[in-house]
C-alpha cells in the first residue's frame, strides 16, 4: 500500500498540528481492513510508535502522547488523521504512517518532519 504523509510543519511549543496519511491508490475494501499507525524518529533516537488504529477504530497511544493526540481514520477519504495538541520541543521528529494488512504486511510512508520550538 503506497502511503503519503502530510501536515508536519514548525509550530512553537504549546501549538497544534494535524497530521494526514492517505492511501492514494488504495480502494475502500482494500483500506477499510489496515490496522494504521503513526510512528516518530527524533533526531538520534529509535523509532517508536505513537498511536495505532485498528479496523474497527480501537486506539492505543504511547503513554507520552495520552491526552494530547489523537488518532482518527476516514475510510472514504482513505486517510489516517493524527491530531497533536500542546506540543512540545520532545515531539520534534520525523513522523510516518503505516499500515498493517491482515495478512501482517507492513507499509511506510515517507515521512513528515515536526519541529516544535520552545
Amino acid at each position: 500500500v503506497q502511503l503519503q504523509a502530510s501536515g508536519g510543519g514548525l509550530v512553537q511549543a504549546g501549538g497544534s498540528l494535524r497530521l494526514a496519511c492517505v492511501a492514494p491508490r488504495a480502494i475502500l475494501s482494500t483500506f477499510s481492513p489496515l490496522e494504521m499507525a503513526w510512528h516518530r524518529r527524533a533526531p538520534g533516537k529509535e523509532r517508536e510508535l505513537v498511536a495505532k488504529i485498528t479496523n474497527d477504530r480501537r486506539t492505543m497511544y504511547a503513554d507520552f502522547v495520552k491526552g494530547r493526540f489523537t488518532i482518527s481514520r476516514d475510510n472514504g477519504k482513505k486517510t489516517v488523521y493524527l491530531s497533536m495538541n500542546n506540543l512540545g520541543p520532545e515531539d520534534t521528529a520525523v513522523y510516518y504512517c503505516s499500515a498493517r494488512s491482515m495478512s501482517g504486511a507492513d507499509s511506510w510512508g515517507q515521512g513528515t518532519l515536526v519541529t516544535v520550538s520552545s
